[in-house]
């Protein structure tokens, strides 16, 4: 884009270029600490998928002794014990971000008769509801992610921008401006001289 050879254009070039510089250090921490929260949150999903591995593992031995004996049918599956009633999620800010950060999974109050269980059931409910639990906090973690994701991009894209672009373009235009204000000002100064020698020659 062609750039107005004029002191006022230089001006606004200078003012430009202030704003830009005073504005990419607070981009710059923006990304640092999108990526930074980023990492904390698949950090904290690595922690609950090792805790749900954990669970499985403690459950398999006396799931596995349940599923084997045929005096408990599949309508009395410690599966349809856990039923899941609702997901309370409330709202946060990260960086300028809004995201759903969980709260707590609500479960349906299902009776059972204890004759009809293993003695082991109400662990196993209990396991099973901190699994689901697990599940649906992972879930919303990735939200999170995916949201502080998108805004990493942006804010990315902005200080891109801002180094690649707009700061040096700014540098360049003033540089420029600069050049041409003070080949004219050479040129001015020799015309005086050259028309004050003219006026002390006719004189």
């Amino acid at each position: 884009m062609a750039v107005k050879l004029t002191k006022n254009e230089q001006k606004l070039q200078k003012d430009r270029l202030k704003q830009y510089e005073r504005y990419l250090p607070t981009l710059q921490l923006k990304k640092q600490q999108l990526q930074l929260v980023i990492r904390q949150i698949e950090e904290e999903i690595a922690l609950h998928r090792r805790t749900q591995r954990r669970l499985v593992t403690e459950m398999q031995s006396w799931i596995a002794v349940y599923a084997e004996n045929p005096f408990f049918d599949a309508e009395r599956s410690i599966e349809g014990l856990v039923i899941i009633e609702s997901i309370i999620k409330s709202r946060g800010n990260i960086a300028g971000v809004i995201i759903p950060v969980f709260e707590e999974l609500t479960f349906a109050t299902v009776p059972y008769d204890l004759e009809y269980y293993p003695l082991w059931v109400d662990r196993g409910v209990e396991s099973l509801r901190e699994y689901s639990r697990l599940d649906a906090l992972i879930a919303t973690l990735a939200e999170q992610i995916a949201l502080l994701e998108q805004e990493l991009r942006t804010t990315s894209q902005r200080v891109n921008l801002f180094e690649k672009v707009k700061i040096p373009e700014a540098k360049e235009n003033i540089r420029i401006i600069g050049i041409y204000l003070g080949d004219q000002q050479t040129a001015a100064v020799v015309r005086g001289k050259i028309a004050k020698k003219k006026l002390v020659g006719e004189a």
